[in-house]
């Protein structure tokens, strides 16, 4: 892990903070003064703030159904109430992945960066669910099958989804990405538009009656499941469509010896004239 990263995971400073930190010499590791934010450290690296020996903070995972208005960053420039804000934590707490301000539901929040990344990478493909209401209120058969074999984006196409319309003007998706406003876009792709969105459920959790603007500690069998669910697994199938593999082009059949050789290919164009004699 980066020093800077550590000493931001550490509850030190903000991670641009603890760079400023590093730089100023303060920080040892094993002793040894490091004003390289990106030297690679652990737990068992000997960092040093000031003297003073620096451990990571214990780990902890927050559900926060989160109401509209509210941004899904740890500060903001504007003066906008945070998901932060709402969670009660004596721990430097961030967002895992965002929701954008006018979406609703659940948002987890946590310390502990080498989980909330597995939570958000698509190459460990983490199921979020999200309930949209929209207009017009009636997909077509077509609109919905573009929708779960993935739809083309600016950004690119998206990967299969899983989506289903429980009542007119009403759609659930299930997908495995986290691109920006990504839901709003492709149901805009398919001729429609959202007017109201909330996350259901991420991975195994739900909000379960958490209201609005309340949060609650997962307890470690949840923290275990999530763990468990973003591993990485040898043999497990890629994300997304399937490359269809080429069959390998097949050898010409060896020629027994002895075999008359194929006719010549007649040349193209005119045969050439014959040069008059000079005379």
């Amino acid at each position: 892990m980066r020093l800077a990263k550590f000493l931001a995971h550490a509850g030190v400073a903000s991670r641009r903070g603890a760079e400023g930190i590093v730089a100023e010499g303060r920080v040892t590791v094993d002793g040894e003064v490091v004003t390289d934010p990106a030297r690679d450290v652990d737990e068992t690296s000997g960092v040093a703030l000031d003297g003073r020996r620096i451990a990571p903070e214990p780990h902890e995972v927050h559900a926060l159904n989160k109401p509209a208005g509210v941004v899904s960053t740890a500060r903001d420039t504007h003066g906008r109430p945070t998901v932060v804000q709402l969670v009660r934590s004596p721990r430097r707490l961030y967002p895992v992945g965002r929701l954008d301000a006018d979406t609703t539901g659940l948002i987890l929040l946590t310390n502990d960066g080498k989980l909330a990344e597995r939570l958000t990478h698509p190459r460990y493909g983490v199921k979020k669910v999200y309930r949209a209401r929209i207009q017009p209120a009636r997909l077509s058969p077509r609109a919905l099958e573009a929708l779960r074999e993935g739809v083309e984006l600016e950004d690119g196409r998206t990967a299969p989804a899983e989506v289903r319309q429980p009542a007119p003007g009403v759609l659930e998706l299930t997908i495995r990405e986290g691109r920006k406003r990504q839901v709003r876009r492709m149901v805009e792709a398919v001729g429609h538009r959202v007017v109201e969105l909330e996350r259901v459920a991420f991975g195994p959790l739900g909000l379960r009656n958490l209201e609005p603007g309340k949060s609650r500690r997962l307890t470690k069998p949840e923290v275990e499941r999530l763990r468990r669910l973003s591993e990485p697994r040898s043999g497990r199938p890629p994300r997304g469509r399937a490359k269809s593999a080429r069959a390998p082009r097949a050898k010409p059949a060896a020629k027994p010896a002895g075999a008359p050789k194929p006719a010549a290919k007649a040349t193209r164009g005119r045969n050439p004239r014959p040069r008059r004699p000079q005379r």
